[in-house]
């Protein structure tokens, strides 16, 4: 049996967005082959079902995990994933065999005033889910009130409306792919107004694989491969695979204090890490800049710059 015709299998999340995430990959897959036969089937994560996550605990893999088993199980062909959600380390025998093309990688203010961080209160209660995030505004914001944040998307804008807080952080991305975004400036939830700013990418660098989605095979499923490679952006792939190098490198996945970026320009390839260490408020940083198949020695040269300050 041909890649084409083929009964494909994905795996995915079952939150609103995880669902349009794997609309986004079947479509991308069926605009080249339209004949290939696609199901969906959702698995439930740790991080779906826990209520808590002990935040000591970290959490690598609780949004991946299950998924990843089903597909070695044989269960689904394709695993979907928020790249950010994915540990530095995998199964050997799993690979990220593609990816889409990558949306925007920003962290958004998502607030009930005008004028975004600059313009926040004295004081002003801020969540995030985020270690990474939380350092960030810390280290712009001193004053602010950082507190923990759990949920899918609508249900952390819910929260917002019906607590005391001034704001929430968010990815751009998945504002973005569930259309809550198409203002830069501001938005409406459940008859709820909004206000947004994009956060400068210089200080709230984003996590590895912000923005991504990736698509995971079985290592030996030489038809998956071909088939999801049809939906692949390469220089995506480029860049999230040094992402991933440099937290592989580092030790540091989706729990730790960490933002990396790689971009590809006319060939070159640039990268900026930033980790913050200890109580220091203000993070470590380093660029470095090659050919865009480089991505190893990148990151590389990125951990010795961070490392040796």
């Amino acid at each position: 049996m041909t890649a084409e015709n083929r009964k494909i299998v994905l795996g995915t999340r079952g939150s609103e967005l995880a669902r349009t995430q794997a609309r986004l990959v079947e479509k991308a897959i069926q605009t080249v082959w339209p004949e290939a036969k696609i199901e969906t089937k959702i698995i439930a994560t740790q991080g779906d079902k826990a209520r808590v996550i002990d935040p000591r605990a970290g959490r690598k893999g609780v949004f991946t995990a299950e998924i990843e088993r089903a597909l070695l199980a044989g269960e689904v062909d394709v695993a979907v994933h928020s790249a950010k959600d994915l540990p530095s380390e995998t199964s050997p025998d799993a690979e990220i065999a593609a990816v889409l093309p990558r949306a925007p990688m920003d962290d958004v203010l998502v607030s009930k005033h005008r004028g975004g961080l600059a313009s926040l209160p004295e004081g002003a209660t801020v969540a995030t889910g985020s270690v990474r995030r939380k350092h960030q505004l810390l280290w712009k914001r001193a004053d602010l009130d950082v507190i923990d944040l759990r949920g899918n998307v609508p249900t952390r804008l819910r929260k917002l409306a019906e607590n005391k807080w001034d704001a929430i952080v968010l990815a751009r991305a998945g504002l973005g792919r569930l259309g809550l975004s198409r203002s830069r400036t501001e938005t409406s939830f459940e008859g709820r107004q909004f206000f947004l700013e994009v956060l400068p990418c210089e200080i709230f660098l984003p996590a590895g694989g912000q923005g991504i989605i990736a698509l995971q095979v079985r290592a030996n499923d030489q038809s998956a491969k071909e088939l999801v490679d049809v939906a692949n952006d390469r220089e995506t792939l480029l860049c999230l695979q040094a992402e991933r190098e440099f937290l592989r490198r580092l030790q540091g996945d989706c729990n730790c204090p960490v933002g990396v970026l790689a971009k590809i320009d006319n060939g070159k390839m640039k990268m900026r890490a930033q980790v913050f260490l200890g109580e220091s408020a203000a993070p470590r940083q380093a660029e470095a800049e090659g050919a865009c198949d480089e991505g190893e020695k990148l990151a590389d040269e990125l951990l010795q710059r961070i490392t040796q300050e």
